[in-house]
């Protein structure tokens, strides 16, 4: 059975195009207007809000956001060109992260993002494993944008020697390591468990990525690149401000945030963890 995603808006150009587009991410699509809204969002894992719509002002779309993500459904906005919900934009950023379309080549990303983060089994499946730029560890990504430094050794079959291969399975939910002098160590994305930055320190050999670090690493290679945040902000769409408090190490973005400021600067997104 396919996951239900819920399109809410007044034009059907727009509801159209999100149709495809989210049934090509394997998502069932049904559509409401704004004011049918919180009769229509029953068993919808995903929504996507029209901004445009002519109901909204900024308090009902702040509204209907919040009410869709009280819900527990994955929420991605449109938002109109011209800056006319300027006044909650850092609010929507925190409500729908990475999930802000601005332009019609959004739809496409969003989406995806959108059939990636209501499959309930991401979080046991390996996006990314490599070594880390720090190489007494390897670098862990999950596929719900999570990610953890697991030190080394990492079993008992680990002997320390360089890891020649990495082999993901078929399905990502485990990965067999290959070391230089033979031996074999297979892990399981189920056992990888990030640990935020809430919680007591990890005793299992996992290390988080520390949020003030990221920042100042990515302010770093920002200005290396000769660009100021608002350059930043033009190339992602991501307000100015979020850009800031990231730098500033007062929020912690997630991977595809991640992954959009690393390509407007021009290095790989694992450069960003690197903490230089």
């Amino acid at each position: 059975m396919s996951i239900s995603a819920l399109v809410v808006t007044d034009e059907q150009a727009f509801a159209e195009a999100w149709q495809a587009s989210l049934g090509e991410a394997g998502l069932s699509v049904r559509t409401a207007t704004p004011a049918t809204l919180s009769q229509a969002l029953t068993d919808a894992r995903a929504v996507v809000i029209d901004a445009s719509a002519k109901l909204f002002d900024e308090d009902e779309l702040l509204a209907s956001v919040g009410f869709a993500r009280a819900l527990g459904a994955v929420t991605a906005v449109a938002l109109p060109v011209g800056g006319s919900f300027s006044g909650i934009e850092d609010v929507m950023e925190d409500l729908c992260p990475g999930l802000i379309a601005r332009e019609q080549r959004d739809v496409s990303r969003i989406s995806a993002a959108l059939g990636r983060r209501v499959d309930d089994g991401r979080h046991r499946r390996f996006e990314y494993l490599t070594v880390s730029p720090r190489a007494d560890a390897l670098l862990a990504i999950l596929g719900d944008g999570k990610t953890a430094l697991l030190s080394r050794p990492v079993s008992p079959e680990d002997d320390g020697s360089e890891v020649a291969s990495i082999q993901l399975g078929d399905d990502a939910t485990s990965a067999t390591l290959t070391l230089q002098s033979g031996a074999e160590i297979h892990l399981s994305a189920a056992n990888v468990s990030p640990v935020s930055k809430s919680v007591a320190p990890p005793t299992n050999g996992h290390t988080p990525i520390d949020g003030a670090k990221l920042g100042a690493r990515l302010r770093e290679l920002r200005l290396a690149a000769g660009l100021t945040q608002a350059e930043l902000a033009r190339r992602t769409g991501i307000h100015r401000p979020n850009i800031a408090r990231v730098e500033a190490g007062r929020h912690t973005p997630s991977l595809e945030t991640l992954a959009r400021l690393a390509a407007a600067i021009g290095v790989p997104t694992t450069h960003v963890l690197h903490e230089g």
